[in-house]
């Protein structure tokens, strides 16, 4: 018979193993993390410029793109030419209304440019109207 207690040994719980996951986890949380911003579905071949000047702003501006069909998007919304003047009218109400960037395709057809700068002109934006164009090398 054994009168002797035996000691129990306290459970504990073994931290650096654990230290070792939370570092990986920590790793792939930081690697797979994207800081992009969000843009449109819309796949766009913008014109050269060897004039353009990059712009920075504290505000991001609302990008209004044509695509090679002439459909229209304003951020990432598609709408139609005869809806546009309503829309930019709605936008130019607001208390601070969001600055406009134009983003043509350079296959987009002329017509539905100059289509588009119609609207914008009898909707009321006045000023320099941003345009997205990339540096021709």
């Amino acid at each position: 018979m054994n009168f002797l207690p035996r000691r129990r040994r306290k459970p504990e719980i073994i931290i650096v193993s654990l230290i070792d996951i939370f570092a990986i986890l920590l790793i792939f949380v930081i690697v797979n993390t994207t800081f992009r911003r969000e843009q449109p579905g819309v796949t766009i071949k913008l014109p050269e410029s060897k004039t353009a000047v990059s712009v920075e702003t504290g505000s991001e501006a609302l990008k209004l793109s044509i695509d090679e069909k002439g459909d229209i998007f304003l951020g990432a919304e598609k709408v139609e030419l005869a809806e546009l003047r309503g829309r930019i009218e709605d936008l130019m109400k607001l208390p601070a209304p969001p600055r406009l960037a134009l983003a043509p395709d350079k296959r987009a057809s002329v017509g539905t440019l100059i289509g588009v700068l119609d609207a914008l002109k009898e909707a009321g934006v006045k000023g320099d109207l941003a345009a997205f164009t990339e540096k021709a090398l």
